[in-house]
């Protein structure tokens, strides 16, 4: 029984890390997004 608690802790926290990876990783991604359309507008 500890160490089915202790597992779905490990996957828990894991699960959680990834997302907050994924959602970090798409911000960067949309802000790269934006400054290039930004610089785009700028060099018209």
């Amino acid at each position: 029984m500890t160490r089915l608690i202790a597992l779905l802790l490990i996957a828990g926290t894991a699960a959680l890390a990834g997302c907050n990876t994924m959602a970090g990783a798409g911000q960067d991604i949309s802000n790269g997004g934006h400054d290039l359309t930004n610089s785009a507008e700028q060099a018209k």
